[in-house]
């Protein structure tokens, strides 16, 4: 990123005294985060994944009946052997439905993200379009800039009209 600054800085010094470069900063993360878009997608994979979740939470709860049964010493040494033979099945299945659904949500969440960041880079060179603007770095990327840089809630606004939440 500072190899960029100097970049910009050193074109801006070619440019001669009269050329002024307008230069904007985005939190391009909070200004996604922020769009009702991505809002709506987090509650919709929320609700989506509940079931299994709760079913997750089921099966936890089943592991620790097992387990309080093991603990209590009340089964003979046949009881015992079935009972860790099914805790370690679930125990396995419960693993599984925990990858499973990781797998899942990381995957809906990166083709949502992805598609959004797609739209936000569009939404950003319009608004650097209407304002003149010649360069809008990101934030997180920034040392520093002064707070009327910023176009991110403008970002947040302008995606929200581009690409209203259904």
């Amino acid at each position: 990123m500072n190899k960029l600054l100097f970049a910009v800085l050193a074109l801006a010094s070619i440019g001669g005294a009269n050329a002024q470069i307008k230069l904007a900063v985005i939190n391009t993360q909070k200004a996604l985060l922020d769009t009702d878009e991505i809002k709506k997608a987090q509650a919709e994979l929320e609700a989506k994944f509940k079931p299994r979740q709760d079913q997750m939470l089921k099966v936890q709860k089943e592991l620790e009946d097992i387990q309080a049964q093991l603990q209590s010493g009340k089964l003979n040494e046949l009881g015992t052997q079935e009972i860790t033979a099914e805790g370690q099945r679930k125990q396995r299945d419960l693993q599984r439905m925990q990858q499973d659904l990781q797998e899942d949500v990381q995957s809906q969440r990166t083709e949502i993200l992805q598609r959004a960041g797609t739209r936000m880079q569009e939404v950003v060179k319009k608004l650097a379009d209407e304002k003149g603007l010649d360069i809008v770095v990101d934030s997180g990327n920034t040392v520093f800039f002064k707070a009327s840089f910023e176009i991110t809630t403008e970002a947040t606004t302008a995606y929200n009209k581009a690409y209203p939440a259904k």
